[in-house]
């Protein structure tokens, strides 16, 4: 598989990206030998960068994904978490979490200072069992964005000339905060959950013009916008931005669908395939739950998908004309 080079730094990123989200518990329960399977099959299937976050299952996503990497070549793959939230043990009995289906055993408090920072990445390499992490990203800091900007910026930039971390960025859905962060700081990278697919091309409104002028290199998440652009023709109910997609949405992705169709391909091959048109795009990270998945993502990624589909969606007022519609 493909990879490209992470800002200007020496981080490398296949362009196909395990997500960790699921693995924590995501929307419903999941047992260590499903995960386990699914990150094999990822390996299997060439995917070498694999991201996470304490945030994700209070921890479980970090356990499971360390369990599975410290048996692999360290220098065989690219692992990245992120900072901005605390996790403090705390007494499970009678509850669960209130983000991801897992026992209540930590409980979340957000701290973007430095100390907070340094303890983050401490509890995560343990939670993980590794001795490094190539990629820190400021996490959600949406909330909290000057403390974000004016203390864990600084803290990740210290780890990074120290040697301890070889990128770092921020991770967030807002394309406005994003871009202040890229203009303001020098981070080699961003990921950004949901604001450059089919459905929504913000991004490049302000972020992705900036990133490419300064050299900084996009991971684009959350591509299928929480479910609407995961399945080849989305009905009644489907899934966007975590909350029922009003009527509007659902029409203009069963109006990409039909285009998708006339051209051989599946709504989620064109989701998947769209980010990496722009230049400024380094990988797109999706969220895998079974070996299932995985294998049926990894298909839709290697996709062919010609560039007409863009044109035609460009033609029919379905695609910005400023996204690039050649490869």
């Amino acid at each position: 598989m493909r990879t490209n080079r992470l800002g200007r730094s020496t981080v490398e990123i296949t362009e196909l990206g395990f997500g960790g989200g699921p693995l924590g518990g995501l929307f419903e329960p999941l047992d260590d030998d499903t995960a386990a399977g699914a990150l094999a099959a990822a390996w299997d299937g060439g995917i070498r960068y694999f991201d996470t976050a304490p945030h994700y299952g209070v921890g479980h996503s970090e356990r499971r994904i360390g369990d599975f990497l410290r048996h692999r070549p360290r220098e065989e793959f690219t692992l990245s978490t992120k900072v901005g939230r605390i996790l403090v043990p705390q007494d499970p009995r009678g509850r669960t979490d209130e983000s991801f289906r897992v026992p209540a055993t930590h409980r979340r408090v957000r701290d973007f200072s430095r100390d907070g920072v340094l303890r983050s990445v401490e509890d995560s390499l343990a939670r993980m069992g590794a001795d490094r992490v190539d990629v820190l990203f400021l996490h959600d800091a949406e909330e909290g964005f000057e403390d974000a900007l004016r203390h864990g910026y600084p803290a990740l930039d210290g780890l990074r000339s120290q040697g301890a971390v070889g990128a770092i960025g921020a991770g967030m859905h807002d394309t406005g905060l994003l871009t202040r962060l890229v203009r303001e700081t020098d981070v080699d990278v961003v990921m950004l959950a949901g604001r450059y697919t089919p459905l929504d091309h913000s991004a490049l409104d302000d972020l992705l013009p900036v990133c490419a002028e300064r050299g900084v290199s996009v991971i684009a998440a959350s591509v299928f916008n929480s479910g609407i652009l995961a399945v080849p023709r989305p009905a009644e109910g489907a899934r966007y931005e975590y909350a029922p997609a009003p009527p509007e949405v659902l029409r203009r992705a069963q109006r990409i669908a039909d285009v998708c169709e006339a051209h051989g391909v599946t709504l989620p091959q064109a989701a998947v395939a769209f980010p990496l048109r722009h230049p400024a795009v380094a990988g797109v990270v999706l969220g895998m739950r079974s070996a299932e998945e995985v294998r049926r993502d990894i298909e839709a990624f290697e996709a062919d998908v010609p560039d007409g589909l863009w044109a035609d969606l460009r033609d029919q007022g379905l695609l910005d004309e400023r996204a690039p519609v050649s490869g």
